[in-house]
């Protein structure tokens, strides 16, 4: 038999029992939002200064720089290297170009950071002492060059060029020095250099 309004003999109180649920359910709403503290931390400014080491023509360069800047950044920015030349900036043009570990790259689209441990050589390391590489004299013998902004560029991917074997004909040097934009059009001088220095490279 059903209770009587207002009586308490019944173990069941409905106004109780909907106030319970309505509490439990909010409990995983709150359990979500965890405290500010304890959330994981945000990610660093990309724009703060990171420490770097760089091996740079045989010397190790510590600096603080910007995590996005480039090779090329740093070279120019921040060691006064400014053999490596801007051109593009967009890696089209190969006047920046650079060996790192023995392999030519385009400085301007490689990040410093992901230089770091490796050997940066940039054409002021070419030289020893007094004397010139020998792809360096073979482009001034061979007149290879006229405004002289991508000669750096030009210079550093000619000696990769040669190390990867790919000297061993004008049609071949022609195909992987294709990378390098001469604007003054001295490619058949490069091409000369190219093949004076090869053999002396090659041997040394």
């Amino acid at each position: 038999m059903p209770d009587k309004p207002g009586s308490r003999s019944s173990g069941f109180d409905r106004r109780a029992f909907m106030a319970g649920a309505a509490g439990s359910a909010l409990i995983p709403m709150t359990a979500r939002a965890a405290p500010e503290d304890a959330r994981a931390p945000a990610a660093q400014d990309p724009s703060l200064p990171v420490e770097v080491t760089l091996r740079v023509n045989g010397t190790d360069k510590r600096l603080s720089i910007d995590a996005r800047a480039t090779v090329l950044d740093a070279l120019r920015e921040h060691l006064k290297l400014t053999g490596s030349k801007k051109g593009c900036d967009h890696g089209q043009c190969g006047a920046c170009t650079v060996l790192i570990d023995d392999r030519r790259v385009v400085s301007c689209l490689t990040l410093a950071l992901a230089a770091e441990g490796q050997e940066i050589t940039t054409i002021e390391g070419l030289a020893t002492d007094d004397r010139l590489h020998p792809m360096q004299q073979a482009f001034i013998d061979h007149d290879a060059f006229q405004c002289g902004y991508c000669t750096p560029g030009q210079i550093m991917s000619a000696i990769a060029c040669v190390k990867e074997g790919h000297a061993g004909s004008e049609a071949d040097i022609r195909e992987y020095m294709s990378g390098n934009i001469c604007r003054c059009a001295a490619y058949p001088n490069i091409v000369a250099a190219v093949k004076q220095a090869a053999p002396e490279i090659m041997k040394g």
